[in-house]
């Protein structure tokens, strides 16, 4: 792979819906080491500079949150055969930390987010784009797990910041964006006929 264009995958879908069980599917079985992995919410911006009643006003849910110009330029240079240093966002203080992590150029670029196709630019990079659909019920259960057990948040914060942002971001941005989807996963990794198509489809166009 190291003489043509890496394969550039998207996998989308609302917060909740499985996106990251579906990229480790792929990870795994198409092999990590065959793969350069980033996900969009590494490049939240940085509020640091922010005071904290204002932090607590943003809306994480907006395109406007995140870096997306950067994410463009690592992909691009991905694909240029070029490694990247992605930085690492810590969501218990809302704030991007100095440290980075090297990610190398690989034969597939997977990138995951649930804004990825809501940006034209971004959006044109990949060759592939997966939509994860998963209920509601059930993407606001792993929401409310996730960011309790995980981003030490309270249960009220996050009940509270889905029904101010989540919801309502999710039908302006996050649902329409599935029309650009060339592959539909109902209930993500779960789905194993969908992924071992998604698999399938993946090394054939490795090959």
């Amino acid at each position: 792979m190291s003489h043509i264009n890496p394969l550039v995958i998207g996998i989308a879908g609302g917060s909740g819906s499985g996106k990251t069980t579906v990229a480790q599917v792929i990870l795994n079985r198409v092999g990590a080491d065959r793969i350069a992995y980033l996900q969009h919410d590494s490049y939240y911006k940085d509020l640091s500079v922010l005071p904290t009643a204002q932090r607590m006003e943003i809306n994480f849910d907006h395109p406007y949150s995140l870096e997306t110009e950067l994410l463009i330029k690592h992909v691009e240079a991905l694909r240029n055969h070029r490694s990247v240093q992605v930085p690492i966002y810590d969501f218990s203080t809302d704030r991007r930390t100095s440290e980075t992590f090297t990610v190398e150029s690989r034969g597939v670029i997977l990138v995951e987010g649930i804004l990825i196709f809501t940006e034209p630019e971004l959006r044109k990079l990949f060759d592939v784009k997966i939509f994860v659909d998963t209920d509601s019920d059930l993407r606001f259960i792993r929401r409310l797990h996730r960011d309790i057990t995980e981003r030490g948040r309270t249960t009220e914060s996050v009940i509270k910041q889905y029904l101010a942002t989540v919801r309502p971001m999710h039908l302006e941005f996050v649902e329409p964006s599935k029309r650009y989807a060339d592959v539909i996963i109902p209930e993500g990794g779960h789905n194993i006929p969908a992924m071992d198509m998604v698999v399938a489809r993946i090394e054939s166009l490795l090959k």
